[in-house]
């Protein structure tokens, strides 16, 4: 790009703030309505809920704002480029994506999106386009070259389906064809592809992976959303638990995702969930057990009450087997019986303690509980570097 063109990028932030969305919105339904087979790609549940046009949005005005140095957006780009990957998205579909962009930007902005305009965005795209398919293609060669690794999608047996909590039922996948089954880095997350009769397409849902890696099962646990027509995020998830039983098959896809152990350290863990985001710190947990870690773990986690609370006998037998772990439950509705939980919510202040001092702290839940114990981690005075976040769905934490 030219210095002219990245003046012309820049000069659309403002629009790009106040009116974004419309224009990912107009984008979505058209690409949608010229090729409707991508909707077997896009979540959605995510789609009809606005979530992913926000979240598009939100990149494109960052993407325009930093257009002098995109770098910075970097770890941004690596997680979309992993969720990418896991989707099976690949690099002749960012042509089409192009295609309808532009042509949005076109209708949406209509006199004000002149020639010189259109062709500045066109040159910006090309090159964000180049970024993600050369680390898209960097992360499918990495997955082929592994042993049992695979690109696309790979059917698996639910060989045992367990209920954790009144929400959340664990599926142990095992590969139909009798190969092997990667090795993944604790914390990461495969994408299943099933497909929802309602909406006669296929859907793909992300799911972080739930026990350690170097079992001869990838698992998967899984919370029932409470969806219906009016909340059609729900529909993968329902579907998952009442229709498929045990020996049924998946189509699942390489484990992906930047958010997992850091394991070139040997500094204390701090495992902060809240709800299903205890799926991977007991991928975590159980890495770092089985692995024989003589690192200090906090194990720290928040949800409603004890109905809901999933892995919580397998947590505690761990915190009493386990010299170096310890385990904390906050419940939002104790009651008496639940002597050993506190009330949610929790204070990052009362967690830290000297021996934290160079901890890791690693986070996961619900969009509200990752902004809140982030802000409070920073003001705790955490370095940024010690902290790693995952967040559920579209989009990232702010």
């Amino acid at each position: 790009m030219n210095e002219q063109q990245k003046a012309l990028v820049k000069a659309t932030v403002p629009v790009l703030k106040t009116n974004g969305v419309a224009l990912t919105k107009h984008f979505y339904q058209r690409m949608f309505t010229h090729n409707p087979e991508l909707k077997n790609i896009f979540n959605q549940g995510h789609q009809n809920s606005g979530r992913q046009q926000e979240a598009l949005a939100m990149a494109v005005a960052a993407y325009a704002e930093n257009i002098d140095d995109p770098s910075v957006l970097l770890p941004v780009v690596e997680r979309i480029a992993h969720k990418h990957v896991s989707l099976g998205i690949r690099a002749e579909h960012y042509a089409i994506v192009g295609r309808h962009l532009l042509a949005s930007i076109k209708e949406v902005l209509g006199d004000a999106a002149t020639d010189e305009l259109v062709s500045a965005w066109a040159a910006a795209y090309t090159e964000l386009a180049d970024l993600f398919i050369n680390l898209e293609s960097d992360l499918y060669q990495q997955a082929t070259q592994q042993d049992g690794g695979w690109t696309g999608w790979r059917p698996f047996r639910i060989g045992k389906k367990v209920q954790e909590s009144d929400e959340i039922t664990s599926f142990y996948l095992y590969p139909i064809d009798g190969g092997k089954v990667p090795s993944y880095k604790p914390g990461q997350y495969i994408s299943a592809k099933l497909f929802v009769p309602e909406w006669n397409l296929f859907q793909p849902r992300q799911y972080s992976l739930s026990d350690a890696p170097g079992n001869d099962y990838l698992r998967i646990s899984v919370k029932r959303e409470q969806g219906n027509a009016e909340k059609p995020e729900g529909q993968v998830s329902n579907l998952l638990h009442d229709q498929f039983a045990e020996n049924a098959v998946l189509d699942i896809s390489m484990p992906q995702g930047e958010f997992f152990l850091n394991e070139t350290v040997q500094t204390p863990v701090v495992l902060l969930s809240g709800g299903v985001g205890i799926t991977p710190m007991v991928s975590i947990l159980n890495h770092l057990v089985a692995t024989n870690s003589s690192r200090k773990i906090h194990f720290i986690h928040a949800c409603r009450n004890n109905a809901v609370h999933a892995f919580k006998p397998h947590v505690e037998q761990l915190a009493v087997n386990q010299a170096n772990v310890e385990a904390r439950f906050f419940y939002d509705q104790r009651t008496e019986q639940d002597t050993n939980a506190e009330h949610a919510p929790f204070a990052i202040e009362s967690l830290l303690s000297p021996e934290l001092a160079d901890a890791e702290f690693y986070l996961c839940g619900p969009a509200p509980f990752m902004r809140h114990y982030l802000s409070e981690l920073q003001r705790s005075g955490v370095a940024g570097e010690r902290i790693y976040a995952e967040a559920f769905g579209s989009g990232g934490v702010n």
